[in-house]
């Protein structure tokens, strides 16, 4: 007759703990400036728009609503001409569905015409601005055609201008209280420019599910220059229930140029990860306890072509079946793996016909 030793060996490989292993989410930053190349027009005059003093830095930003205000710098023949412009964007599209302007999204074309205003010192005169920019990229056109009411048509200047926006994933371990993470984002049309860093949301205790305001940090850009932001609400709400989004305000949103510009932006994140499946992603969820599987019962039956366990154990938990020929063994053979259904449950296995077996189930 077969003699089989079978040992009660019991390995648990889970602790009761509360999870917090890190998780990952999509996330997608925007600056609410528009970048303005220097436009010219057929006679080589040329438009520069800047919000700082010096050096123009291209900014067109956000001024009331969808009207947006910079200063310019208009050079007919050698002669500049200084003032400010007020410009409208299209209206508000949001063809996606994602509750966000296309205007921002590269994903999404545009193309439209709108109008806006001018003054130079005494002299003022309108606007017209040509929109265009294809699906998929970041970089567009904007014809300004300028009209002024003393000395009527200053001609269209054409201009490249970019919608700043990155990309990327948002890592995250979400407590009872806060989440923090990192964040590693790419510019859209040049994976070289980055945002990195780290960040921390506490929750809001009477809304936490759906409020949690962004603590201050700060991120680094390619440059390994420092990019500081302050504290702002973000809220996820209907209908677009995996999504966080609010305002991220850069003391200076581009610190290579003389003086703090780009500083209004949005961070949406997107997290699809919903643990418990209760229609809240991970990212504003309580932390999930995971208890430990109990320590298996083992009892066993053999015939001539089978060996039967009857196990007790945790209903859920996977349990590995090992056997050794020997011990003590560093080389434990999985036999079988289950995921209990019933507390007490009967597993049935080939019979090896070795003289001598140990067994052990290794519960997760």
């Amino acid at each position: 007759m077969r003699l089989l030793i079978l040992t009660l060996l019991v390995a648990c490989s889970f602790h009761g703990s509360t999870a917090l292993s890190a998780e990952t989410a999509q996330g997608r930053v925007w600056c609410l400036s528009l970048k303005f190349q220097q436009g010219s027009d057929s006679f080589g005059d040329t438009l520069d728009l800047s919000t700082i003093s010096g050096t123009p830095n291209g900014e067109l930003e956000p001024y009331n609503n969808l009207t947006y205000i910079s200063g310019f710098t208009l050079d007919i023949s050698g002669m500049p001409i200084f003032g400010t412009m007020q410009l409208n964007l299209p209206p508000f599209q949001d063809t996606d569905g994602d509750g966000f302007n296309d205007f921002f999204e590269s994903a999404v074309g545009v193309s439209a015409t709108t109008s806006g205003s001018y003054t130079a010192g005494p002299e003022t005169g309108s606007v017209t601005a040509t929109w265009q920019r294809g699906a998929g990229t970041s970089d567009g056109s904007c014809a300004l055609h300028l009209v002024d009411s003393t000395f009527g048509d200053l001609g269209t200047f054409n201009h490249i201008f970019s919608i700043l926006e990155y990309t990327g994933a948002v890592l995250y371990v979400s407590g009872s209280n806060s989440v923090s993470g990192t964040v590693n984002l790419f510019k859209t049309g040049d994976t070289n420019s980055q945002l990195a860093g780290p960040y921390q949301f506490v929750k809001v205790s009477t809304n936490h599910f759906n409020r949690l305001i962004l603590q201050p940090g700060f991120w680094t850009n390619e440059s390994a220059l420092p990019l500081s932001f302050t504290n702002d609400l973000y809220r996820r709400d209907l209908p677009w229930t995996t999504n966080y989004w609010g305002l991220l305000e850069f003391s200076d949103g581009d610190p290579s140029t003389a003086a703090p510009d780009y500083l209004a932006w949005l961070w949406s994140i997107d997290d699809t990860n919903d643990s418990n499946h209760n229609g809240i992603p991970d990212f504003s969820d309580d932390p999930q306890t995971v208890l430990p599987p109990s320590t298996p019962q083992l009892s066993f039956t053999w015939t001539s072509s089978n060996v039967v366990i009857s196990v007790s154990g945790s209903i859920g938990h996977v349990h590995d079946f090992q056997q050794a020929l020997s011990l003590p063994s560093t080389n434990w053979q999985t036999i079988l793996s289950v995921t209990l259904t019933n507390n007490q449950q009967r597993i049935t296995l080939t019979n090896t016909q070795s003289p001598v077996s140990f067994w052990r189930a290794v519960a997760h």
